[in-house]
Order: structure tokens, then sequence, then C-alpha cells
């Protein structure tokens, strides 16, 4: 039987993670619960989704404004088997308690403190880990990016340790008109920034160190790392391992994807929903070995690449899936992620 699955918060991540459980054959969107009463909530409305009030004072503002209410976030809880909270940060974390006084499994997003779930999932890494779990946290979209690619190289037994340096989007594009850094640039204060801890939450044992500025733009991430190797390698061997992620897709700068919005306008092209990247898009002609020294840099779809994981992750938490190969390539090609 499939899964039904409670979408707490209807925003950037959230739609996306509806569209992408509704395309799955082993689990069901049993509902959206938000506050909001505007064109977001009636873009789910006529997708056919049913809708819940996350409050009291928002079951009256939906219900003034047309929205038809199918009940209140406890009577979607009640009918469903899992949750997954895409509320704006720190938000989530008050939801928490809800949770598990209904007795349901929920995932977070990378917003929320590991700490709040004592547990942060990458499905490439610790899938395993994750198996039958009450809750866990999908790490964030640069905290993704840096565990796919260097749990590719440790796997290979060729990561000695790792140092990046994060361009981060300002803002999320739909947001750019109400705020967010213009002519000029932002850098984190704290050396490591936050994403290289972060990683560390999955995988203890990676010998990372993050850097990060804010940039003014808002299509996505730029990372630029330099990776000390266990040993001499070759480019060739480097691409090769790699490879062994399928969430991983190399790009050229020679082939004329020389920048983010050059790379977006391609997935836009390819027909994927808002020009979605699921993927690390790494590139092939810039990466250069030099003895056992490593240097590569890639794009993040701060928007996109934590979907993929957190449909992972319902089937790690629910145990609809225990093979961590069997439920990516399964996402995989429900999102069209294929070579």
């Amino acid at each position: 039987m499939k899964k039904k699955i409670a979408l707490i918060g209807y925003g950037v991540i959230g739609k996306r993670v509806a569209d992408a459980i509704a395309l799955q054959d082993d689990m069901e969107l049993a509902g959206v619960c938000d506050v909001i009463s505007d064109w977001r909530i009636q873009t789910a409305v006529s997708k056919g989704y049913p809708i819940y009030a996350a409050t009291d004072a928002a079951k009256v503002s939906m219900a003034q404004a047309g929205v038809p209410l199918a009940g209140i976030m406890a009577d979607l809880l009640d009918i469903a088997d899992l949750v997954v909270d895409c509320t704006p940060k720190k938000i989530a974390a008050q939801n928490v308690e809800t949770y598990r006084e209904h007795k349901i499994k929920f995932i977070l997003q990378g917003g929320e403190k590991h700490e709040t779930t004592g547990h942060s999932f990458s499905a490439e890494n610790n899938y395993t880990s994750a198996l039958h779990r009450e809750s866990t946290r999908v790490v964030s979209c640069n905290t993704t990016s840096i565990l796919r690619t260097l749990t590719t190289l440790k796997k290979a037994n060729l990561l000695e340790n790792a140092c990046g340096t994060l361009l981060r989007r300002a803002t999320d594009p739909w947001e750019s008109h109400l705020g967010g850094i213009m002519n000029t640039m932002v850098p984190e204060k704290d050396i490591p920034s936050h994403q290289g801890p972060d990683a560390q939450s999955v995988d203890p044992e990676l010998d990372v160190v993050t850097m990060a500025v804010k940039v003014p733009e808002t299509l996505s991430h730029l990372h630029y790392w330099n990776v000390r190797l266990t040993r001499k390698a070759d480019k060739k061997e480097i691409i090769d391992v790699l490879q062994t992620s399928t969430r991983i897709t190399f790009i050229n700068y020679s082939d004329g994807l020389v920048s983010n919005n050059t790379i977006k306008e391609m997935y836009l092209d390819m027909g994927r929903p808002w020009g979605d990247m699921y993927e690390v898009a790494l590139w092939q002609d810039m990466l250069k070995v030099e003895g056992n020294e490593l240097y590569y840099a890639y794009v993040v779809d701060n928007q996109a690449i934590v979907i993929p994981e957190t449909i992972d992750a319902i089937r790690a938490l629910t145990g609809m899936e225990e093979n961590a190969e069997k439920s990516i390539l399964k996402t995989n090609i429900s999102l069209g992620i294929v070579r």
C-alpha cells in the first residue's frame, strides 16, 4: 500500500516536494498544509491537492479567500504516515512537538539544527542509518552538494581533506523584489562557515573546511574546491570516481555553459519543471589534478537539489525501500535524472 505523506509548508521547497511525491508509485500526497491564501496555495488547489489550514487564524483567512479546505493540520496528521515539514527556518522546530504528540514520523529541512532530530540525511552517504527512524533532517542545498562530491572520493579511498569556497546567492528568485544585497559582497564572519560542520553532522569522518560569501544574484550557488587526495591520481580517474554518483552531472565551459544563467537556461530547454537542476553541475573541463591535489568547481540549484534527497528520506524512514541504490534509482527515474 502507498504511504500517505503530509506536506507542511507550500513554498519554494514545499511545492517541489509535493510534485515529486505525486510522481512516485509507492507514496501519495495526503494533503498540503499552510497559512497562505494567495496565488501560491491557489496553484496547489489547481493541481487537485487537498488543502489544510495550519492555524485557526489561517483557517479563517483561507476560507475568506475561497480556498477549499479539507480540514486543519491535526486532521491531516491523523491520516498521514509521515510528514515533510518545509516551513520557513525555525518554524519547523516549533512543529516538532505536535508531530511527536501525533506519533507521526517527520522530516525537516536543512534550516533546522541537527539536534532537533538527532540525524541528518544524505542519500548516497547514510541512507541505511535512517531506516525506520522517527525523524531526520535533509541537510541544506550546499551541504548536500558537498556530501555528494566528497562522499564519492571518500568511498574510493581518495579523500584526505578538503577546503571549499562558496559563493552564495543572496535570496530566492521569487523574493528578490523584497530585499537582498546589491553592488556588494558579504563574507560570512566565521571560518569555517556552517556548511562544513553541517556536512560532518552526516559524516563525522569528513575532514572539510568551508568559507562562504553572499553575492548579489539569485539563481544558484557556486563552489570552488581544493581537495588533498590520499595519493597521486590523474584526471580520468577522478572523473570516473565522480561519475559513480548518479546525482553529479558534468558540464563543459567549452559548450558555452560559462555561468549559472546559461546552465539554468539549458535545464529550462530540457523541460525540467521550473528549470530545476537536481544534480550537482560540475565543470569537467575546469577540473584539474596536480599530483595529489584536486581542484574543481560546480553550481548548486538551491531550489531543487534537496528534492530527490527528501523523497529518498521518506522511503528510508517508512522502510518502504531498505536498499539505498534502489531508492535513489527509483527517485532519479521519476524526476528525469538520467545520463
